[in-house]
């Protein structure tokens, strides 16, 4: 059972609605984790992209990343195919239709996801909960957007989903005990640990991360160091895993920047201003390992930094 951390309620306990079967939107990184995890914790899962080649590619993935554990004595053959088996395709949003949750996973930005709830609010049942994947925005803003706020609600992964343990929880303005009860209960059965967060601009982790993310890229603007010799100090001398630069790019550069740019906007703070150069490699198309370039160059191994 996953402990849950800054857990507070208005009033009495209350006893969570279970949870029988989920719905997630998007398959990318995120989308497939979260998809993993949730059927191989036993629940029938339907995974939604509009683009049937992203959900094939998806797929593809999870079975790896399950045969990963298999290698690490974590799960058993048997528990992969159960869970591969527990997960349902879709390109349309009709599927959700029996889901007590849906969880949406699509990018980092606040314009694509209202256009995706206009299209899913329509096909679920009145008692289906929303939450949303988001890593920096406001809960209360997006519930608002769909017709029930009540039990909309921030679930936000760490990445990669089915290895980190934490879950942050965000509870918009309106969204009710219930709701929050269910997805503790959720998480719980998920074996990830919870933390709850009040609805400010990037929560909790990255409110912290990302900020550090974007200094290291300041001082790389500023030439105070080198990208190795940034992120070697970093990992040496803070005991980092990954250097910044390299988490930079492990994340996505315009994620960074989409989060930098929601804390710059709704903290009003000079402090949380983008560095001019990580606009630089987001216009430039750069974005890190996904697309082979970021702070480093993953055409040749070792990747070789770019600057």
């Amino acid at each position: 059972m996953s402990a849950a951390f800054g857990v507070a309620t208005a009033g009495p306990p209350v006893e969570p609605t279970p949870i029988n079967s989920v719905g997630v939107i998007g398959a990318g990184l995120m989308g497939n984790g979260i998809a993993h995890v949730c059927a191989l914790a036993g629940l029938p899962v339907v995974l939604l992209d509009v683009k049937p080649e992203a959900l094939q590619r998806a797929m593809a993935t999870i079975a790896q990343n399950l045969d990963r554990q298999i290698r690490a004595a974590t799960i058993t053959p048997e528990e992969k195919d159960a869970a591969l088996a527990r997960i349902t395709t879709a390109t349309d949003y009709g599927a959700f239709a029996e889901c007590d949750l849906v969880i949406e996973a699509a990018t980092e930005k606040e314009d694509v996801k209202r256009v995706v709830y206009q299209m899913l609010t329509p096909h679920l049942k009145p008692a289906c909960m929303i939450a949303s994947n988001t890593s920096s925005i406001s809960i209360t803003r997006l519930g608002a957007s769909t017709d029930r706020a009540e039990k909309f609600i921030g679930m936000h992964f760490m990445n990669p989903a089915p290895v980190m343990r934490l879950i942050e929880v965000i509870r918009g303005i309106a969204t009710d005990e219930a709701t929050f009860a269910a997805i503790v209960a959720l998480a719980g059965k998920l074996h990830k640990t919870v933390v709850v967060a009040e609805d400010f601009p990037a929560f909790i982790v990255n409110r912290i991360l990302v900020p550090m993310i974007n200094e290291a890229v300041y001082a790389l603007y500023e030439g105070v160091a080198s990208v190795a010799a940034i992120d070697t100090a970093l990992k040496l001398g803070a005991n980092h895993r990954l250097g910044p630069l390299e988490l930079a790019d492990f994340i996505g550069l315009d994620t960074c920047l989409s989060i930098m740019q929601v804390l710059y906007e709704g903290l009003s703070d000079s402090k949380y201003r983008p560095c001019p150069l990580l606009i630089k490699y987001v216009e430039a198309g750069w974005l890190g390992r996904k697309t082979g370039r970021g702070f480093y160059d993953y055409s040749q191994t070792p990747p070789r930094p770019t600057r």
